[in-house]
């Protein structure tokens, strides 16, 4: 199952770009589907409430009422016991152009459903002044 969402996406230009290189790559039909579905602004201009690559986010679980802080990264920069969270995982695909205060939902790997609410972004690279990470 695809990772399912309740909200609107929004990416920036060069995350879009950027994507679609590395879903060529990967052949990766779920990350295909969020391009071709999402809003795309200029990356100047993209809200800083919306998660972006390398964006460091805080998450609730729905069920649990856990709380997680995590950076959305590519592939190669993944390190998920550090909170460094692959963009092409189920929770990187579900978290991929959020805002805060969205509930994302996704399937793990095991099959089960998890959800989980965007609580807060803690650092955006675009809302910092950097458009280029």
């Amino acid at each position: 199952m695809n990772a399912t969402l309740n909200g609107e996406r929004t990416l920036t230009e060069l995350d879009h770009a950027r994507l679609l290189k590395l879903a060529g790559r990967t052949g990766a039909p779920q990350l295909d589907g969020i391009l071709s579905g999402s809003d795309v602004v200029a990356t100047r201009a993209v809200a800083a409430d919306v998660v972006t690559m390398y964006t460091q986010v805080e998450i609730e679980d729905c069920h649990t009422r856990l709380r997680h802080q995590l950076v959305l990264c590519y592939p190669w920069d993944a390190e998920p016991a550090g909170g460094f969270i692959s963009v092409l995982s189920p929770v990187g695909l579900a978290l991929l152009g959020m805002r805060a205060g969205s509930t994302v939902r996704w399937q793990t790997p095991s099959g089960e459903e998890s959800s989980a609410q965007v609580m807060s972004i803690l650092f955006q690279p675009e809302a910092s002044g950097d458009y280029t990470l």
